[in-house]
Order: structure tokens, then C-alpha cells, then sequence
């Protein structure tokens, strides 16, 4: 894939300015996500209609920024060819499967208040230099949803009045919520995920051997373990041990997603 480069089109270390606008599919994720917040804030029209834009959209957009946090970070290490690939635009569809990227997370959001891995960025590893670089684009899309975490959990710490606007604040510790799973699970030593990711560099070749054989299928490797009722429960345990380190309410968080069920009744 190439850039139209004309001649008022400047360059950024080599790379057309076009490569780093944001595409009109984040900037309406956007636009949704503070519309929907309004909403719920006000409590205008079906609140958990609301609610439910607000926590999808939100988590949409988490998605979209992890992944570029990736990009960016491997662009400046020294890999151009994300920018080629559309990483750093910030669409969703340039991150994803259709099915694996968006389907399923989706649905684990809906259904089972998880944040998933999602999207997946290409990155070109020969020709980014050094082990720590590579351990640091690895990094960057899980302290994404880490910072997301810490500053939906801000307004609790803070001691805001969660008697006004109460479902706006249900919404903000569901998505608060999701964000500590995705930061958990992506930090998950798993061959192919990103927790796997940011030991990889450091292996000895055995291992690396060891690793790069089962590191296609760690994504269903990681659905394996969430299924298994105990495992599944000592997750969740550890998502509520964070929660309560960083003050999200998880009992407000567990009530936002089932307020965001609207369909449920």
C-alpha cells in the first residue's frame, strides 16, 4: 500500500501527514461516546439505552487507542510500515478481524462484562532494533487500558456525589471495569497476546522456539482458562483486588453492566 504524495502533502519522518489524521470512523466513535455520556448525565430519553451507548462506545474507542498505542510507539522505533497499514488513524477496521477483532469482544462485553484483546497490530520486528524497543511497543497498548482505568476511577477517589447522575456514574464504573479485565488479560504472560509479547524478546532461543509454536493459538488459550469456572473465578477475584486498589466501586461497576443490558428489562 502506498501514500498519493503531492507536493503540499508534508512529511513526517518520511510518512505523509494523511497517515496520522484520524479516520471519520474513531471521530464518530468519539462523537457517540460524548454524546451518549450527555445523555446518561442528564438522564434524557431510555437511560440504559444510553448507558449502553456510552460503555460500548467507550470501550470501542479504549480499543481503537490501545492499538495505535502499539503503532505509535513502533513507528517511532522505527518501523514505517504501520503508518502504511493505516495503524495510526485510529480505524477500527485497519486493527481487526471482523470476527475476532469485533465480534467477540463485543460480545464478551455485552454478555459477560470482560474486556477481550481485540484488534491486533502488524509490526514489522526486523526492523525495529534492541529488545527493550520491542518489549516497550508491546507495553504501550496495555498501559493504554491501565491509564483509561486510573482516570475513569478518578472521580471516586475524588468523592463525587454518586446520588446525582447516578446512572452516568454506573457507566463510568462499568467502562472503568472493563478497562482493569483488559489490562489484566493483556499483562497475562500468553504466547501471542501482549502480556506474552513483553517477555518474548528476553527468551533464549529454546524457549523462543517453545513460545513462537503456540503463540497462534493464544488467544483461544486464553478463552480455555476464562471457561474454567475456578480459573475464571480467581480472575475476577484479582480484577475486584485492583478495583478496590485504584477505588472503583466494583458493586458500582457490576450494577453499569447490567444497566447497560437494556434488552434485558
Amino acid at each position: 500500500m502506498g501514500f498519493d504524495r503531492s507536493e503540499d502533502d508534508r512529511l513526517v519522518l518520511g510518512v505523509p501527514r494523511a497517515a496520522f489524521r484520524p479516520s471519520p470512523i474513531f471521530l464518530g466513535l468519539l462523537a457517540l461516546f460524548v454524546v451518549s455520556a450527555v445523555l446518561a448525565w442528564n438522564g434524557s430519553g431510555q437511560v440504559r439505552f444510553s448507558v449502553f451507548l456510552f460503555v460500548l462506545s467507550g470501550w470501542l474507542v479504549s480499543l481503537c487507542l490501545h492499538e495505535y498505542a502499539h503503532a505509535v510507539v513502533a513507528f517511532r522505533a522505527g518501523d514505517r510500515s504501520v503508518a502504511e497499514r493505516g495503524y495510526l488513524t485510529l480505524n477500527p477496521l485497519k486493527y481487526s478481524h471482523p470476527l475476532l477483532s469485533i465480534v467477540f469482544p463485543v460480545l464478551a462485553v455485552l454478555l459477560g462484562g470482560i474486556g477481550l484483546p481485540g484488534g491486533a497490530v502488524w509490526v514489522d520486528r526486523h526492523v525495529i532494533p534492541g529488545r527493550l524497543r520491542h518489549t516497550l511497543v508491546s507495553v504501550a497498548g496495555p498501559a493504554t487500558n491501565v491509564l483509561f482505568a486510573l482516570v475513569l476511577a478518578t472521580p471516586f477517589v475524588l468523592g463525587v456525589d454518586l446520588y446525582a447522575h447516578t446512572d452516568f456514574w454506573f457507566g463510568v464504573a462499568a467502562l472503568g471495569f472493563l478497562q482493569l479485565t483488559a489490562s489484566l488479560l493483556n499483562l497475562l504472560p500468553v504466547p501471542g497476546l501482549d502480556g506474552g509479547n513483553i517477555i518474548e524478546p528476553w527468551l533464549s532461543p529454546q524457549w523462543r522456539r517453545g513460545y513462537n509454536l503456540f503463540a497462534p493459538y493464544g488467544f483461544l488459550l486464553l478463552i480455555a482458562l476464562l471457561w474454567n469456572p475456578r480459573l475464571g473465578g480467581w480472575f475476577f477475584s484479582g480484577v475486584d483486588v485492583l478495583a478496590d486498589l485504584i477505588g472503583l466501586p466494583a458493586d458500582f461497576a457490576a450494577y453499569g453492566l447490567r444497566l447497560m443490558r437494556f434488552w434485558e428489562g
